[in-house]
């Protein structure tokens, strides 16, 4: 028998969740907060529990700029000092956010989570006049 995968929220998720919570209150949808708590309940930790490699390894995506290249030279560095295989740090799409996971042994980490307007530019706030 397979050993059951245990899944963790670490204090960065829990943190990432708040403020999905208050960028989702701003754009006054608090239900898509609900329906977002409802998918990692009911659909996302138990996919995770059953297949954990689910998820895209996230090292293998290719860097198309120097800055990205050197943060996952050092991501990679500090996924060494956790782990030879660096395919345990995967992705999880789901449907508006992109989840970061680390599968260690029988337990998997959530690290980050974020809707994907978060990740955009406050372009209002480049025009503001200084004085």
């Amino acid at each position: 028998m397979a050993k059951r995968i245990v899944v963790r929220l670490t204090a960065n998720f829990e943190r990432n969740l708040a403020e999905i919570e208050r960028f989702l209150a701003e754009a006054e949808a608090p239900a898509a907060f609900d329906a977002l708590l409802d998918d990692l309940l009911t659909t996302v930790i138990p996919n995770l529990e059953r297949f954990p490699d689910m998820g895209r390894p996230f090292l293998a995506i290719p860097a198309r700029s120097v800055e990205t290249t050197e943060a996952l030279d050092r991501l990679r560095a500090q996924m060494h000092a956790l782990t030879a295989d660096a395919d345990t740090l995967r992705e999880y799409l789901l449907r508006d956010y992109l989840l970061l996971y680390l599968r260690l042994g029988d337990r998997i980490h959530l690290l980050s989570i974020r809707h994907h307007r978060q990740l955009s530019f406050d372009l209002e706030g480049l025009w503001v006049e200084r004085h």
